[in-house]
């Protein structure tokens, strides 16, 4: 009697590539894409082809979280010493033979260019959470100490290009691996005392330009046409959208390009000026669920390792969200910060798009990694 091998339906074949996905993110990152979209294209209308460039980015970062859930937490573990190592060994080489945009040395030309100091987002908490795991002693100092130089050392590398904002979000990642690793409150309260306590140092060692934006940040007016030029036209932007909002496309201050890099750092103001008040919270309740399911995943991810990573990862959403936010509406300083999954930019989104892969690929694996 001949035997014929069980043909698997189509549906039955691509279900490993589907199981991948963690469906309530990937539910919540669809509907940030889906209104990054919408207000893109409105956004974006005096800048022909901008929406179809940010629909290349969402299908680049897309196959990028496809691929990183497709790896297993234990070969990123093997991973993070080599992607941290290989990071900044990028940024010594953008230090010594970088190129210069705009007064700032921060990008290397290999054929394209590209901007090293975004690896060091993730590479910093993965190198510092795969530390805690094999290397360090949880709860000694020492440990914490010298994870804080794994941290200062992209910092400072970033730093010198100069890019302030980035470093600083270099920084904070690493800071959420320390503490969810078990950093004290007092060793925290102290090092935000003595942070405090040596700003007028800090404030000499900054750039010019660099000092041009706290002090805007304090009286915007002081330049309206200039230096104040942005907030004041965002917060504008912001505020008139009212409660419901101008409605789509109707917004006078993005229509009429008042509102600055509306596609990029400021399009959230072009957001809260067509969908109002209303749309805002909308747009927050999305953030919440992101950084719920975010925190959901890392609380039960089975070793340190992951854990840390999970958390920290979530932790670095929230943050570019927080920044932005407080940014477009004048409580922050502008650094250049994107709205995650929503600004448009193609190395911030396979970032991100990193960062959600990993999440879960934590969330798929969790069986695999107890056992």
């Amino acid at each position: 009697m001949a035997y014929y091998p069980e043909r698997r339906s189509l549906s039955r074949r691509l279900k490993p590539y589907f199981t991948v996905f963690d469906w309530p993110l990937a539910m919540v990152l669809f509907m940030l894409l889906t209104t990054s979209v919408i207000t893109m294209s409105s956004a974006g209308a005096e800048f022909p082809g901008r929406v179809e460039s940010q629909m290349r980015n969402f299908v680049l970062a897309f196959f990028v979280m496809w691929m990183a859930a497709l790896v297993p937490p234990q070969t990123l573990m093997r991973l993070a010493v080599p992607i941290y190592t290989f990071g900044v060994t990028l940024l010594v080489a953008v230090a010594l033979f970088g190129i210069i945009k705009k007064g700032a040395r921060r990008w290397l030309h290999v054929g394209v260019d590209i901007q090293p100091s975004e690896i060091m987002k993730i590479a910093t908490p993965l190198m510092l959470a795969w530390y805690f795991q094999n290397r360090a002693k949880v709860g000694s100092w020492k440990s914490f100490a010298g994870a804080a130089v794994l941290v200062l050392i992209p910092f400072a590398l970033i730093a010198k290009q100069p890019d302030l904002g980035t470093a600083l979000l270099v920084g904070a990642s690493g800071f959420y691996v320390l503490f969810l690793a078990g950093l004290s409150w007092k060793v925290i309260l102290a090092l935000a005392a003595g942070g405090a306590a040596s700003l007028p140092v800090v404030w000499s060692m900054l750039h010019d330009y660099q000092r041009e934006r706290v002090m805007t940040l304090i009286d915007p007016t002081s330049d309206p046409l200039g230096k104040g030029f942005h907030i004041i036209q965002s917060t504008i932007a912001i505020g008139s959208g009212g409660v419901m909002g101008k409605g789509y496309g109707r917004g006078t201050q993005g229509q009429l390009e008042f509102v600055p890099e509306q596609t990029t750092d400021f399009l959230f103001s072009v957001y809260s000026e067509e969908f109002g008040l209303v749309g805002n919270l909308f747009l927050l309740v999305i953030y919440l669920l992101l950084i719920g399911r975010g925190m959901m995943i890392a609380a039960n991810a089975p070793n340190l390792f992951t854990r840390l990573l999970a958390g920290a990862i979530t932790m670095i959403f929230f943050t570019y969200a927080f920044v932005n936010m407080g940014m477009v509406s004048g409580i922050l300083p502008v650094v250049g910060v994107p709205l995650p999954f929503m600004s448009y930019g193609g190395t911030a989104f396979i970032t991100l798009g990193l960062g959600a892969g990993i999440l879960m690929s934590i969330q798929r694996h969790r069986k695999l990694v107890q056992t």
